[in-house]
């Protein structure tokens, strides 16, 4: 099926990133044989089984559906929707360092991100209270610093560290797992709408793709790849977060992680990180520093400074004299019956106290009736 325009360089990548079962190896060996898209696309079934199957150089000579297509040139209309291939200029140079980068990818937001230095924050999809607070502190004093967050746009602490990157004024970029014309998951449409506006997606995925389950793997390498590093902050032992730090580690970016409590599930995926060599972090400057990000580390130290114990001006040095149920409580998770041990207040004293500190913020209730420290 003959391409509008094929001979137009940014519609040519298109019409070969919309060839099924081509994928990316396949194109960039088609490349490195013809020099351009639209010399492949003028290449012989038989010319482009030399280098390809010859199912792939049959789909390439019959082309992309028309309407596909279309619907992607249609898209590209929008002034926030781009098409980022290898041969444009501002393609990342450190996305050329990773083993498998992307031919193309679709872009819907601000483009001059990409020249922008990051950090990967990660983790997480069901975090704590504790995590989404760190997430978000440690994004918006990495971002207050000039370090755009990277991040893939899943509940729990992906969207927690864009809001961070968002609001410290460096903005935010979202690496997804579906087309562009998707938002996934649904709960973070808001979310997706801020990005696009103040930020940027990412998606090497054509328009359309659904949120299939080996498409969220394969796109943390991207995550890693913008960065500069990558920081973990909640992460269970199978967390799709160690891959993504596996990753960074083998495309030699700095990994860190926050340590949690040893009784919490989603402190054993960053302590077997921290185990393995990874640098172990409670203040976004540790980043800073690790990264030698030395002009801008003073710029950050005001949010840092809250950043470890999310402090609100509170002197935590005398809450054990202020509230003796706090000073009980520690930072692990405590139920009402081990407070009940600790410390020498009746049952209806620990609830009241309890319900009055939930209501400040100071503490959080967890899943089997436990409560823990939010500061």
């Amino acid at each position: 099926m003959p391409i509008p325009n094929a001979g137009d360089e940014p519609e040519s990548w298109l019409a070969l990133d919309l060839i099924p079962g081509l994928g990316g190896e396949g194109l960039r060996r088609l490349l490195a044989e013809f020099g351009s898209p639209a010399a492949v696309l003028g290449q012989s079934p038989s010319s482009l089984a030399r280098i390809v199957s010859a199912k792939a150089a049959d789909a390439i000579a019959a082309g992309p559906a028309i309407d596909q297509f279309e619907a992607a040139i249609k898209w590209l209309e929008a002034e926030a929707n781009h098409l980022l291939t290898l041969a444009d200029a501002d393609y990342p140079a450190s996305l050329l360092e990773i083993s498998d980068p992307p031919p193309v990818l679709y872009l819907k937001g601000n483009r001059a991100l990409l020249a922008s230095h990051g950090v990967a924050v990660v983790g997480s999809r069901n975090a704590t209270p504790v995590g989404l607070q760190n997430a978000e502190a440690f994004s918006r004093a990495l971002s207050t610093a000039g370090l755009t967050i990277i991040s893939g746009m899943a509940l729990g602490i992906d969207a927690a560290a864009h809001r961070g990157g968002l609001d410290g004024g460096a903005s935010s970029i979202a690496v997804v797992g579906t087309g562009l014309d998707l938002v996934y998951p649904a709960r973070n449409k808001a979310l997706a709408r801020e990005l696009a506006e103040k930020g940027l997606i990412i998606s090497e995925f054509s328009l359309g793709t659904p949120a299939l389950a080996q498409n969220f793997p394969r796109r943390n390498r991207i995550i890693s790849g913008l960065s500069r590093g990558v920081l973990v902050v909640e992460a269970a032992l199978a967390s799709g977060s160690l891959i993504t730090a596996r990753q960074a580690a083998e495309q030699g970016r700095e990994v860190f992680a926050i340590p949690g409590t040893i009784h919490s599930p989603f402190s054993k995926g960053c302590h077997q990180l921290i185990k393995q060599g990874a640098k172990l972090v409670d203040d976004a400057n540790d980043i800073l520093v690790e990264l030698q990000w030395r002009n801008t580390v003073a710029r950050a130290n005001k949010s840092a400074a809250d950043v470890a114990a999310i402090d609100d001006g509170l002197d935590e040095e005398n809450d054990a004299d202020l509230d003796p149920l706090l000073a009980a409580m520690g930072y692990d998770p405590a139920s009402i019956d081990a407070l009940m041990e600790r410390v020498d207040l009746r049952a209806d004293q620990v609830m009241l106290r309890i319900t009055e500190l939930e209501i400040e913020g100071v503490i959080t209730s967890l899943p089997g009736g436990k409560y823990q420290r939010m500061r």
